[in-house]
């Protein structure tokens, strides 16, 4: 049975950068989520990591990551905290006008169960230094999702061009 995408929202990041994308009041009925990020930070040194809450809860997070940057490879296990690392975000010293794009898949958002959540990101660098991971995480919350907020860790801002998408799922 064949999955159909439907476009809840979309937001493109302005003049000044943000410190945050957010999605409010989403409508509970598809079966599962989907976010397309294009992603840059104002931040230049290293890369950052993509954060998400849900329901701004502050609570019941954890989440895995795996991945190489060209030369190395690495892993992280994350819990106990007050957001969930979901992704990776490009910083601002990477090739000019270039984003990291990022895919986050959230399953049954509106059921009274744990959320599961997994992404992938990429980077795009003319250099030796470039990111791709791979994210699973969980929400451990019988809530249902009715908002999602995006946000760079670490107190960057998402630059000016960073964009975000939202998707519905429904089976047809």
């Amino acid at each position: 049975m064949p999955l159909t995408y439907y476009k809840i929202a979309s937001t493109t990041v302005g003049s000044g950068g943000a410190a945050s994308i957010d999605f409010t009041s989403i409508p509970q009925t598809y079966t599962d989520l989907v976010v397309l990020m294009s992603c840059r930070r104002t931040v230049s040194t290293g890369t950052g990591q993509l954060s998400l809450k849900f329901n701004g809860s502050t609570s019941s997070y954890t989440s895995k990551l795996l991945e190489g940057t060209g030369s190395a490879a690495a892993s992280n296990n994350y819990s106990g905290l007050t957001d969930m690392p979901i992704g990776q975000a490009e910083p601002s010293n990477f090739t000019a006008n270039t984003f990291m794009n990022t895919q986050i898949y959230i399953s049954n958002y509106a059921l009274s169960n744990f959320k599961p959540v997994s992404s992938d990101s990429v980077s795009e660098n003319n250099a030796t230094e470039a990111y791709a991971a791979v994210f699973a995480g969980l929400w451990s919350s019988t809530a249902a999702i009715t908002s999602i907020s995006l946000f760079p860790r670490g107190g960057d801002n998402w630059a000016q061009y960073s964009s975000a998408t939202l998707y519905g799922i429904k089976k047809d």
